[in-house]
């Protein structure tokens, strides 16, 4: 579970009551993309031809463009989700922060998931003992590419739901 039972009023659209601008939507959809693609490797080593996390974090790009409606963006995130199903570990992780990403178009929360899965992703790829380590630096080089009108936003997001997303944002 990433989302809270009670959801924050910055995270949701002006369009549907809440205080998010559509461009601030935008780039958290574009900075949960970037955090996704940074371990798609991880998936595509174990699936070098399953297409779905790929399309995820492309379809996610392509909302943001205006290419695809969020329903065409939030179904390949789930297609991505699905490409988790059957697998363990660095893989699975990956491949369900593409599913995240791809979800931002849909709601825009779904961005720490993004971000919450890449770490666990790293953090499973890493050597033993060197998984909370990994998961710091990734967690730092995310936050090294938050655009500055989103910053304050999802550095309190993390701080906020920390715990539901596996306290992997204690870097």
């Amino acid at each position: 579970m990433i989302l809270p039972k009670v959801r924050d009023p910055r995270l949701i659209t002006i369009r549907r009551g809440g205080t998010l601008t559509d461009p601030d939507h935008h780039l958290l959809a574009l900075w949960a993309a970037t955090c996704a693609e940074h371990v798609l490797g991880l998936f595509e080593a174990e699936r070098p031809d399953d297409p779905r996390p790929r399309e995820a974090i492309e379809h996610a790009r392509a909302w943001v463009r205006g290419e695809v409606p969020m329903m065409q963006a939030r179904a390949a995130g789930g297609h991505a989700m699905g490409a988790a199903r059957d697998l363990k570990g660095a893989a699975r992780h990956a491949a369900c922060a593409a599913g995240q990403a791809g979800a931002v178009a849909h709601v825009a929360a779904h961005e720490l998931g993004a971000a919450a899965y890449a770490i666990k992703a790293v953090r499973a790829a890493a050597p033993k003992g060197e998984d909370e380590a990994a998961g710091r630096l990734e967690c730092r080089w995310q936050r090294d590419r938050l655009p500055d009108a989103i910053r304050d936003l999802v550095l309190d997001d993390q701080r906020l739901r920390n715990d539901i997303c596996w306290s992997v944002f204690d870097c």
